[in-house]
């Protein structure tokens, strides 16, 4: 077993809603849990009792429960939760309606603006009065193509509060990215920014709302609400309204509507690199009640928390983010480059509004410590507690930065799951250490685990993350997939009646999680499967390295690795430094992950959501066409990776 970074007190492991949960089973139940592995098994094995206690622990507002928890339990897709259920999900998101700070929105310029719970009802009521004058009714979507600000939470709720369904991107999604997305699902209701900042740099977007508007034939309304400037002129816009007239009403109450557990809230999106995006549809119901279940158990979070995650409107965090509002929890947005007005900045936000929880990405915290940032030392993060990862692989250098330069007393918590289920397969844990380099747990009532090729279980070896048994988020299907075809071919072709998720993972001697890639990024060199993940961690070691990309290139009827690498401004790949990243991989991987190629690059391509792709760039090396460049943030990246003559020998 190795050793822990972090381990809880005693008295921090009963202070918490997990321990408490625990306690209260054992009681209910004459059972004797003694810890984390005890609770996880017994919320697989009798998933209608756990679910039920989240529901009820999490004090769920609803019109109805129900008798029935799980219709068809055993239907893998096709479970049904809470089948006689009534709820709507942003009545759950607004029970706190003093003036506590509910939204606290801050952005690269320096602008703070503070919205209590009251005054948030009051401009969702607002909202949904003008959405419904608008005749937007239960099932239509509402699209907003929305920076991380008030304006997109007030918007999804007010969306939600009439049954209707939200779908948001963020403004830096180019015309045919928003139209890859938004044309599939023909909203009604379009909630658009006017520009947004990034780096120093203002961006207006008026140009692009204009032809989204005029794209999109379902549109009957554009509200444009001011962010980049005070005031702008949006007559070029057609069907377009201010967001301060189109609010100007007196609304002040909110009639929720009654919705059933699986009736649709959002529409998000799959990258779509490899085709048009998939249009993924999550409920009221079950994105509620696992958003309780990682906030409150997994996280721990409270009415007097105050949450960050760094994220855009286009990415699923988002959605996680705004779910604390059910807790009663303050949430504090940030719109912009994370390193802009300068490298600290979102640690100075930690310090200025005492957060709590801070999420972010792994690459973010690996940049961090390449920035030489200090956080700990420089700022007061005194209310700190958690911090949280996700977005691709956390390294084990990353967990040594965080509790060396960020804070020692603090739950480190990697994350993994997507946008496929809304939330995670795998989280933080307040009941157990924190081990280097792992995810802590797998996540209560999912029963996930690690296949090999045939189906079979395995520990403490590498193979493909799996669920066996449903949970809530599952997605309620695709859009314009009526028979579900498309979805069963997603996540239940390579194992029938399992969901499989599509990492690469492994399951720890300490029970917790690696996340090794994705496992169509795994290479095979000599039949042998390595995760990139594995690769980017020994390399992304070497000084001057700012990040790499690696891929399998099919040569003489074998693979071998090709390494593309970043390097720092001014820096050349040489001799000296190949030498030095082969040796680094081979001394703490094995001779197989040692690259063939290494090669230096410009730029590495991403999607708009910030995950390099793999996929795109080995189909560039292949001469194979790469079906959707709108879906990068930065497609002229890919021209570095065309006719290289380093991979013709």
């Amino acid at each position: 077993m190795s050793q822990p970074l972090w381990e809880p007190s005693r008295a921090q492991i009963e202070a918490t809603q997990m321990h408490a949960l625990m306690q209260r089973i054992n009681h209910d139940y004459g059972l004797s849990l003694k810890d984390y592995a005890d609770l996880h098994a017994w919320s697989i094995d009798h998933l209608e009792e756990f679910w039920s206690l989240v529901w009820e622990d999490s004090n769920v507002v609803a019109d109805r429960r129900g008798e029935n928890v799980l219709a068809r339990p055993d239907a893998m897709p096709g479970a049904r939760w809470f089948p006689e259920a009534r709820l709507n999900f942003a009545a759950n998101l607004l029970q706190r309606r003093d003036d506590h700070p509910a939204l606290v929105a801050c952005d690269e310029r320096g602008r703070r603006r503070v919205l209590s719970h009251a005054e948030l009802y009051t401009q969702v009521a607002r909202l949904a009065h003008a959405l419904k004058a608008s005749g937007v009714t239960e099932g239509d979507r509402v699209a907003g193509f929305v920076p991380n600000s008030e304006h997109a939470v007030i918007g999804m709720l007010a969306t939600a509060s009439i049954g209707a369904v939200w779908s948001s991107c963020s403004p830096d999604f180019g015309f045919s990215g928003v139209l890859d997305r938004f044309g599939q699902i023909q909203p009604k209701v379009l909630i658009a920014t006017d520009g947004y900042t990034w780096n120093g740099k203002s961006i207006d977007t008026r140009e692009r709302v204009a032809q989204i508007s005029d794209a999109i034939e379902s549109l009957t309304q554009v509200v444009v609400f001011p962010f980049l400037d005070d005031d702008p002129d949006i007559s070029d816009i057609g069907k377009a309204v201010a967001w301060n007239e189109y609010l100007d009403n007196d609304a002040h109450e909110i009639d929720f509507e009654p919705e059933s557990f699986d009736h649709p809230l959002y529409i998000v999106y799959s990258s779509g690199t490899t085709g048009a995006p998939k249009c993924i549809i999550h409920s009221a119901g079950g994105t509620l009640l696992q958003h309780l279940k990682e906030h409150r158990l997994h996280t721990d979070l409270r009415s007097d928390d105050v949450l960050f995650y760094y994220t855009t409107c286009g990415w699923m965090m988002w959605n996680w983010l705004v779910s604390g509002l059910a807790c009663g929890a303050t949430l504090v947005l940030f719109d912009g480059s994370p390193f802009s007005p300068e490298p600290s900045v979102l640690w100075e936000l930690a310090e200025r509004e005492g957060i709590t929880v801070f999420g972010t990405s792994a690459k973010y915290i690996a940049a961090c410590e390449k920035e030489g940032l200090a956080p700990g030392q420089q700022h007061d993060l005194s209310a700190l507690r958690a911090v949280l990862s996700t977005g691709s692989a956390l390294a084990h250098e990353s967990f040594d930065y965080v509790y060396r330069e960020i804070k020692q007393d603090v739950l480190l918590a990697s994350i993994s799951g997507g946008t496929d289920i809304v939330s995670c397969f795998a989280l933080g844990c307040p009941i157990r250490p924190v081990y280097r380099g792992q995810l802590q747990c797998r996540g209560l009532g999912m029963a996930v685990d690690v296949f090999d090729d045939e189906g079979h279980p395995l520990r403490e070896d590498k193979g493909e993350l799996v669920c066996k048994r449903p949970f809530p988020s599952m997605p309620i299907g695709f859009w314009n997939d009526p028979q579900g075809e498309r979805y069963r071919d997603a996540y239940f072709d390579t194992y029938p009646g399992i969901w499989a998720h599509g990492d690469y993972a492994e399951i720890t001697p300490e029970d917790g999680l690696i996340i090794h890639g994705r496992s169509d990024a795994v290479l095979n060199p000599g039949g042998i499967r390595i995760g990139t993940a594995e690769i980017y961690r020994q390399v992304e070691k070497v000084e001057g390295v700012l990040e790499s990309l690696c891929i399998g290139q099919e040569w003489n009827d074998d693979v071998r690795v090709v390494l593309f690498m970043r390097l720092r401004e001014g820096m050349t790949l040489d001799d000296a430094l190949r030498d030095e990243i082969k040796r680094t991989v081979r001394a703490n991987t094995s001779p197989r992950h040692v690259p063939a190629k290494i090669i230096q690059v410009e730029d590495i391509p991403r999607t708009l959501s910030g995950k390099i792709v793999e996929l795109a760039v080995r189909n560039v090396v292949h001469g194979r066409p790469v079906k959707n460049k709108d879906a990068l943030a930065n497609p002229e990246a890919l021209k570095f990776y065309e006719n290289l003559p380093d991979l013709q020998q």
